[in-house]
């Protein structure tokens, strides 16, 4: 039985997340979100988590070779045996190699499928997403105005909370974001497609059109 291994490269707000939650349920692989990772570590307190949370506290980023122990310690768990989704990570050429260096530890000679699936798609359409973006401050659903609205206007389908934006959620925040983005993590792209791994779809349209397209390069 081969392994499928899967990561994601896209810009900020370009339906990641989304996908890859949903791609984790049809495949049953756990979906490892570096962030989720992170603050689960600090709640439970464990002796990373106390570290990783002392860089945090004074504003600083959590060293990288902390961040790729904490990933090898998760990915080395039974249930990634068959594979896994693994969402925010990584984020510079310099992780990817780190994970390149996980993958083969923990793989040893097994048979493995590794992909990294780019989500392609114009800024411009983004910067737009990210400002009709809002959220349930209850229950954490994610709405857009334009491509996924609530049922009733302004409030949450499922507990009827009023739904807020982030107040980071303008025009220029989310174009510093994606200056950011293509300066660090952009050159993943390069980085993967060199290996022969990488898979691009078009990230633009209904959440339906992607997942199909989705499903069409993980086969």
């Amino acid at each position: 039985m081969t392994k499928k291994e899967l990561i994601f490269l896209g810009p900020p707000a370009c339906g990641k997340g989304t996908q890859t939650e949903k791609l984790a349920k049809y495949l049953h692989f756990p979906h490892v979100d570096t962030g989720s990772l992170l603050r689960h570590e600090i709640s439970e307190g464990t002796e990373d988590g106390i570290i990783a949370k002392s860089f945090i506290d004074k504003g600083n980023l959590v060293p990288a070779n902390l961040v790729a122990k904490i990933i090898k310690n998760r990915l080395a768990q039974s249930d990634c045996q068959k594979g896994y989704i693994l969402d925010g990570y990584p984020r510079s050429v310099e992780q990817a190699d780190l994970l390149e260096a996980i993958n083969n530890e923990i793989n040893k000679d097994e048979k493995v499928d590794f992909r990294a699936i780019y989500f392609d798609i114009d800024t411009n359409i983004l910067v737009e997403r990210i400002v009709n973006r809002r959220s349930c401050p209850v229950c954490g659903e994610i709405y857009n105005l334009e491509f996924k609205p609530p049922k009733v206007a302004g409030h949450c389908d499922n507990d009827g909370a009023e739904l807020t934006q982030r107040k980071d959620d303008t025009k220029e925040v989310a174009q510093a974001r994606f200056d950011t983005y293509f300066h660090e993590t952009a050159p993943l792209i390069d980085y993967y497609k060199n290996k022969g791994v990488l898979k691009s779809i078009d990230a633009n349209g209904t959440i339906d059109e992607v997942w199909e397209r989705l499903l069409e390069v993980i086969k």
